[in-house]
């Protein structure tokens, strides 16, 4: 059978498009190298708790657009990410904000913590995440909460890392500890996977298939191809593989109600091998006499890993580069998501560009 597009890949990019082509009435292969849908954003129904199986997601947008989109497939709760930090048995507030600094040094109005973060400061241009840090918090915020937690989190020096990393993190002079301020927030009522299971309804997918096993094969199979993977794999890695972080998850049933009282808690002290602790139960507020909980562990990359996040650092990025020319030149391939354009994406981000891409090609082709 022959169809009109083969999908490499069904988390938001693939499934986006799966969706929006197969409303203008095509015919659409989704092929997906996991034993289930929705890439890292999949959730699993365990002991009536949604278990975020390769880490917590959570939602947040300003893009009207897009939260409309994905609500039109499920409902949201109202769930808002608030974060502690552990240091020494010691617990902050993430982001950084008025509870933290009052924590740290017995502040209590913006001016006595801007004063104590000024005096810290690095005056100079940031050319790494060390000193973008340091210019954005001083050192103290940077040793107890922020070192430890990078180079465990990376496996890399800080100073061997870009600044941008760290402008993801808020600073605020208020006690307002909201992780994120975008007007819509949330996460589906239900789990993610609900909302793929909507998007690709009525869509043919084809699970535990490897695009790379046969890949003549599947290329045959359609006029034009929407990949998802890593675009360093796509071509054979002929100018070298692309870093990524890679993470293990250690998942425990615990026989008790609660845990550690809230949802994410990161554990910033380098002698602690994993970098933070999920109890899935607190972002849905689910009723179970019993707790789940996910500690999460960086560790080293190679290429037969899961990539997770790019380290976009000088040389990596030079690396895509080279890659990013050769997608150009492609006439029947759709490059899109995390690891094909090689970016740091938040959900909403590859839900837009995802958006932007489809209804272009709709435009153009159809």
């Amino acid at each position: 059978m022959m169809y009109d597009y083969l999908i490499v890949g069904s988390g938001l990019f693939g499934s986006i498009f799966a969706r929006e082509l197969t409303n203008v009435g095509k015919k659409v292969l989704v092929i997906e190298k996991r034993d289930h849908i929705g890439g890292n954003c999949y959730t699993e129904k365990n002991l009536e708790i949604n278990v975020h199986k390769y880490g917590a997601h959570i939602f947040h947008t300003s893009d009207k657009e897009v939260w409309d989109y994905v609500n039109k497939f499920v409902e949201f709760n109202n769930y808002r990410h608030h974060v502690l930090a552990s240091h020494k048995d010691q617990l902050y507030s993430l982001p950084f904000n008025m509870f933290t600094f009052n924590k740290l040094w017995g502040v209590n109005n913006p001016e006595e913590a801007i004063k104590i973060i000024e005096s810290q400061r690095y005056g100079g241009v940031p050319n790494n995440l060390e000193e973008q840090a340091l210019s954005l918090v001083g050192r103290d915020v940077y040793d107890k909460l922020i070192k430890g937690y990078t180079e465990k989190q990376w496996m890399k020096n800080p100073k061997e890392l870009p600044p941008f990393i760290i402008k993801r993190l808020p600073v605020r002079f208020t006690y307002d500890n909201n992780y994120f301020f975008d007007t819509y927030q949330g996460i589906p009522k239900n789990g993610y996977t609900e909302l793929f299971e909507k998007l690709l309804e009525n869509i043919e997918v084809r699970k535990n298939v490897d695009y790379f096993e046969n890949r003549e094969y599947f290329n045959s199979l359609s006029r034009k191809i929407i990949y998802t993977g890593p675009v360093d794999k796509f071509y054979n890695y002929c100018y070298g593989d692309l870093e990524y972080r890679p993470l293990r998850f250690e998942t425990e049933i615990l026989d008790k109600e609660n845990y550690q009282g809230h949802s994410v808690i990161n554990f910033t002290d380098i002698e602690i091998p994993f970098t933070r602790i999920i109890e899935h139960k607190h972002f849905n507020n689910d009723i179970s006499s019993k707790t789940i909980i996910t500690k999460e562990y960086p560790i080293e990359w190679n290429k037969n890993e899961e990539p997770y996040y790019p380290i976009n650092d000088l040389i990596n990025q030079n690396i895509f580069n080279k890659y990013q020319d050769l997608t150009k030149m492609e006439n029947n391939v759709i490059f899109g998501g995390r690891l094909a354009e090689y970016k740091y994406y938040d959900m909403h981000q590859v839900i837009a560009s995802a958006l932007k891409k489809v209804k272009t090609e709709i435009e153009t082709y159809l």
